[in-house]
Parts: C-alpha cells; structure tokens; sequence
C-alpha cells in the first residue's frame, strides 16, 4: 500500500518490489532492484526513507524516519535488513546485515559490511565500523562503540544515559532519573507528529 502523507507519496523503482501488503508512507524511495517484503512497514515520517539497490526488507520490518530531529532513515545498496528488523532514524551502509529481530535506533550508522546479528541493538548516536560483528542478543553504545551484553545491566543503562536517546529520538532533555516526565513529554512529542496522518492518502 502506498500512502501520500504530508503532501509526498513514495516512489518505487520500476525493477523493485514492494508486496501488497507492505506499507509506504510519505517520502519513501526504493531502489533499483529492491524488495520490500509482505507486511513491511516503511514510514518517512515528515523525514525521508531511502532504500538502496539490490537491498531487501523483509518481512514485518519496520524502517521509520522522524522529523523531529532530522533523522532520516537511509539503507544503501545491497544491505539485508531481516525479519521483524526495526530501523528508526539511522544510518545503514552498503552490504550490511540486520538479522531478524535486530533494533537500530536514531542517529546510529551501521557501518559497511557490519552485521548485528539476531535480536542485538544498536543504541541511539552509535557507530558500528565497517565490518563490524554484533553478538546476537547484546547492545552497542557510543562511538566508538561499546558492547555490552545481559550480564552488564548496570554499566548499560548507565551508558544509555549518556547516549541521549529521548533527546536523539524525539528533542526531549528531560533528566534521564525523571523517567515519569520523559515518558510523558516523549509520548506528546509523538502525538504532535502522528497527527499528520489524519490526512494521509492511499495512492496505490
């Protein structure tokens, strides 16, 4: 389904494919040769979502942009993003792999060749090197980036902290130990956004 939203509707690559039941909203573009598998949902969000030749988003992705903060999504050629893969606001250089169920969150840049590897998180503003292999089930924050895994709680959270994620995410500078406040700013700074979408349109 192709939607207009915010006055732009996506644009597809006439050797892509996108299935019927996919989802395109706004500025989306996908490339040369793409594929845009069954129940994918790929939203520009006042941003832009841009999709590189030969990659594949698979089923039950998500990829989300944001205006808010500036934060395309943008995933270049030849890049696999898998199944159940969330993608918001970040940066995914060519030949990279995102293994089902894999999280890469706003301002963070997969770097060429990197892989995360299934269930791993790629934590706001961080930068995974080229090549780089991201255990599966672990965390990495910062840049350079630093991973963490179940058995590091503590020193993660208190890295997540210092990443700035409401912030890279959404604007919201709340103190991180103010969660109730954060939480409650983070969820009107999305329902300012999502308003848009009373005006979308179904293109194709």
């Amino acid at each position: 389904m192709l939607i207009r939203h915010r006055g732009t509707e996506p644009r597809v690559d006439p050797t892509a494919y996108v299935a019927p039941n996919a989802t395109l909203v706004g500025d989306v573009l996908v490339g040369p040769h793409a594929r845009v598998m069954y129940g994918a949902v790929l939203d520009a969000e006042g941003s832009r979502v841009e999709i590189g030749a030969y990659t594949i988003v698979s089923e039950h992705a998500v990829l989300r942009a944001t205006a808010v903060t500036d934060a395309p999504v943008v995933v270049a050629d030849h890049a696999f993003v898998g199944p159940h893969a969330t993608v918001l606001g970040a940066r995914v250089r060519a030949a990279a792999y995102l293994a089902a169920n894999a999280t890469v969150l706003q301002g963070a840049t997969v770097g060429t060749g990197a892989c995360v590897a299934v269930a791993a998180l790629v934590h706001a503003r961080t930068v995974l090197p080229d090549e780089f292999f991201l255990p599966p089930h672990t965390t990495a924050v910062g840049d350079p980036a630093e991973v963490f895994g179940p058995d590091r709680a503590d020193e993660l959270a208190a890295a997540i902290s210092r990443a700035g994620f409401a912030d890279a995410a959404f604007g919201v500078r709340t103190a991180w130990t103010d969660r109730v406040t954060r939480y409650r700013e983070v969820a009107e700074v999305r329902s300012a956004e999502y308003a848009a979408h009373a005006d979308d349109e179904v293109v194709g």
